[in-house]
């Protein structure tokens, strides 16, 4: 019920011409921000996997 009150309100304050804009906007947002962090993921694992290297031949 809450969604529906916001997303009326917001459609009052910018209006439909607006919406779609908005929508392309944050979508973008998103996108962006799941890819930096799943090369942020990729990197921390890279950099766990040459640490574990780095261990084991020190052990040696």
């Amino acid at each position: 019920m809450e969604l529906i009150i916001v997303l009326i309100i917001i459609l009052i304050l910018f209006g439909s011409s607006k919406l779609p804009e908005i929508g392309k906007g944050i979508g973008k947002a998103v996108s962006s921000f799941k890819r930096g962090f799943s090369e942020n993921k990729k990197a921390d694992s890279k950099s766990k996997k040459e640490l574990s290297e780095e261990g084991k031949e020190n052990e040696k």
